[in-house]
């Protein structure tokens, strides 16, 4: 089965506007975590009269400055969201209060699937609940600036609101936190829903665009060959959170002690919202059940398949 063939390579330049491509610069907010990576990629698309692509985390005074420097003798028509978690979009607001460029986005923050009675949301601090686009876009909406066009693509899935744009007329597309070139992406309920990832996933794996520029780390390469593999690593995940399961493993820990062995130990609270992405997934397809609505502190138990 195949893997993905993660990139760990890459120089974040901090502060700095580098030409990834032509018509495309590349800022890299200093943000660097377990979760970022190096950093936010901020994305700035056109020559005289461009877009902004994911402005960045609140209160990053340099990175705002540095994506003012890069605009300077420039034109800001476009202020353009990924998705509402609070390293990429909350920054719109500053930018588009310095330059009057209208925000665009798929719309604000929302969980994936309602709360359960006493959940709630282990992802509430990184969600930009501020966020209201003033454009609201919708998949496949083109947004048309001077010398370039963005096709609004919506992949739910890390977000429920989370949108990739592909660059008209290339084979480059701006995928956010959807399909990143150093890891696997988050998905964590109820924040994110693994059925709606991996949809999206099979809508970019068909798809054209062999270039894709994450909201962090860098360029991907042959993209829908490692969108397959992606996939496949899901899929692999899944059959053995299946397999754990059908041995006896009950509990979220159970499962993650065993399958993420080799992670360290500080991400296992992530690890263990991913396989409640896929035990979410499994239950709505069949194929096992839990003494509740599924939880991270539920018991699930395997379905008998043959009556």
């Amino acid at each position: 089965m195949a893997t993905p063939e993660f990139r760990m390579e890459f120089v974040p330049a901090h502060g700095e506007a580098v030409s990834i491509a032509e018509g495309v610069q590349r800022i890299t907010a200093n943000n660097s975590g377990p979760f970022t990576f190096h950093g936010t990629n901020t994305y700035i698309v056109g020559d005289k009269n461009v877009a902004v692509i994911d402005p960045g985390p609140e209160g990053d005074d340099a990175h705002l400055a540095a994506i003012m420097d890069a605009l300077k003798g420039r034109t800001l028509s476009h202020i353009i969201v990924t998705h509402t978690h609070a390293d990429h979009s909350p920054l719109s607001r500053k930018l588009a209060a310095l330059t009057g460029a209208p925000t665009y986005g798929e719309g604000p923050h929302r969980a994936s699937r309602d709360l359960h009675i006493g959940e709630h949301n282990p992802l509430d601090g990184s969600a930009d609940r501020e966020f209201e686009p003033d454009v609201v876009l919708s998949n496949s909406d083109i947004i048309k600036g001077e010398g370039w066009a963005l096709e609004a693509i919506f992949t739910p899935g890390h977000t429920a609101n989370h949108m990739a744009f592909g660059l008209v007329d290339t084979d480059m597309m701006f995928s956010g936190d959807h399909v990143m070139a150093w890891a696997t992406t988050i998905v964590a309920p109820p924040d994110g829903s693994m059925s709606d990832y991996m949809a999206s996933l099979e809508i970019l794996a068909a798809r054209s665009e062999t270039v894709y520029f994450p909201g962090h780390g860098g360029r991907l390469n042959n993209a829908p060959k490692f969108v397959r593999a992606l996939r496949a690593h899901r899929k692999m995940r899944e059959t053995a959170v299946l397999s754990r399961i059908r041995k006896g493993d009950e509990t979220i820990p159970d499962i993650v002690k065993v399958i993420y062995k080799s992670t360290d130990p500080k991400l296992h609270g992530a690890a263990g919202l991913s396989v409640l992405a896929h035990i979410e997934d499994l239950i709505t397809r069949g194929k096992i059940t839990s003494d509740q609505a599924a939880s991270i502190n539920g018991r699930f138990f395997p379905v008998n398949e043959d009556g």
